[in-house]
């Protein structure tokens, strides 16, 4: 349970927040959302990895890039922030699409396989979520929101979205960097760092 002192006045989680993040309980929902999410980049990453077009030459992430910085002569342009379309372009420029198709492709195999596996919940859908932001970004919404949504969430959840997968193990091996000065001895007793 989570509690920041303020002032004097202890602010606690409210039940909800204890429910979903800081107990096993639903870790069952958590196992659910993870392993969809965690399909969805395998699937979308398949794809793309048997395509040369992502893999060898960039020309798919090209033509993306393309149509995003694209202004129409009337109505809206993909891309709704300039520095966001300033940055595509000089993506465009520099040919990063080159080298750019094959981290989106692997990006999305890792961020899959991670999810499915439930290992490094967290990390996982935190990089998961920053691709489905810079589609957003470029102009392409399809199904982005809902599983950025889905991310957000599950970078919430992290303590316990992995239950049901690797992290049971992971965490407890390899710790935080900030939970470090207060691990355990086989006393139980807090350690010192």
């Amino acid at each position: 349970m989570a509690r920041v002192f303020l002032r004097g006045t202890t602010i606690e989680d409210p039940p909800i927040a204890r429910l979903l993040f800081a107990t096993t309980r639903l870790s069952w929902l958590w196992a659910v959302i993870r392993v969809w999410l965690g399909y969805q980049w395998l699937h979308s990453a398949l794809g793309k990895i048997g395509n040369p077009a992502w893999v060898e030459t960039g020309l798919a992430v090209k033509g993306f890039w393309e149509r995003a910085v694209t202004i129409p002569a009337q109505g809206r342009p993909p891309i709704a922030f300039g520095w966001y379309r300033d940055f595509i372009q000089f993506l465009l420029d520099s040919g990063s699409y080159v080298w750019f198709g094959k981290l989106v492709a692997y990006g999305e195999l890792l961020v899959g396989a991670a999810l499915i596996l439930g290992a490094f919940v967290g990390i996982a859908a935190f990089f998961g979520g920053f691709m489905n932001w810079n589609f957003m970004m470029a102009g392409t919404a399809s199904t982005s929101p809902l599983l950025f949504t889905l991310a957000v969430l599950l970078i919430l959840g992290w303590k316990v979205a992995g239950y049901y997968g690797l992290d049971y193990y992971l965490l407890p091996a390899l710790g935080t960097p900030w939970g470090r000065r207060e691990a355990a001895s086989p006393s139980g007793k807090p350690q010192p760092a």
